[in-house]
């Protein structure tokens, strides 16, 4: 069992920046793959970002440029840095995690919120 908390969510102006963090425990996170998603009112939740165990990163053609994840494994856990969000971006963002036997968790999600 794995358990995903996400913070740093919050309202920004547009072109403004935020820092998502999301811990994770119960689980060896080093050999985890982990992501971001997001959803918006009345929209399916969507891929952001996902980094895998070697640091592979994989983003959405919306955020290629502006988001970058990473991971810091002795603190266990996975981080997504958002630049220049746009209205847009006004989601709540949900942490996730793919264990080596293919085991999906995810967090309550973090609001996020664009003003333009």
């Amino acid at each position: 069992q794995v358990q995903l908390v996400e913070s740093g969510g919050g309202l920004v102006q547009a072109g403004g920046s935020l820092r998502l963090s999301c811990a994770a425990s119960g689980s060896r996170f080093s050999g985890n793959k982990m992501g971001w998603y997001r959803q918006a009112p009345g929209k399916q939740r969507e891929l952001v970002s996902t980094i895998s165990s070697g640091g592979m990163t994989n983003y959405a053609d919306s955020v290629k440029g502006r988001f970058t994840i990473s991971r810091d494994n002795a603190k266990n856990t996975v981080y997504l840095q958002m630049d220049n969000l746009k209205s847009e971006d006004t989601a709540v963002y949900y942490c996730n995690c793919e264990t080596p036997g293919r085991f999906i968790y995810w967090g309550r999600g973090t609001q996020v919120t664009v003003s333009s």
